[in-house]
């Protein structure tokens, strides 16, 4: 799978390693950034994530920030992503099964490599159910549906 990863300086270390994680499993990953702990803006490296699965670049998407939550508003701008805040497998497969999510946020100071390990796996996993849940689907990206 190609997958697109990002992240903010809070979650540079957890990015580093899931990067190395998931080109162990053999995915195509690109890293989107930063390239240092340097002090950033997560809405960048979202906005960069979301741009990148919505063109097609990546087929997934793993954002990262200190809790998650703001990385993962800033890639739901995009009408084209479904981004999951999740912190445990169950969510994370749920978000796939229920939603089509098509990226998977997590929060590095909430979320250690382990259960973060385990909530891609999970999320890369579980395909999209589809019957009942299309419809709610299409008007995630279509309010007027």
């Amino acid at each position: 799978m190609r997958i697109a990863i990002a992240s903010d300086h809070a979650a540079f270390d957890l990015k580093s390693e899931l990067r190395e994680y998931l080109i162990g499993l053999g995915h195509d990953v690109a890293d989107l950034g930063p390239e240092t702990t340097d002090r950033v803006d997560y809405p960048d490296f979202g906005y960069k994530l979301a741009a990148a699965v919505a063109d097609g670049t990546a087929e997934y998407g793993v954002a990262l920030c200190g809790s998650g939550i703001g990385i993962s508003v800033a890639v739901n701008r995009n009408p084209a992503c479904r981004c999951a805040l999740v912190s445990e497998p169950l969510s994370a497969a749920l978000a796939r099964e229920h939603n089509d999510a098509n990226c998977i946020a997590m929060g590095a100071r909430l979320t250690g490599p382990d259960m973060a390990k385990a909530c891609l796996d999970a999320f890369l996993a579980t395909p999209f159910g589809g019957g009942r849940h299309g419809p709610r689907v299409d008007k995630l990206s279509n309010p007027s549906i």
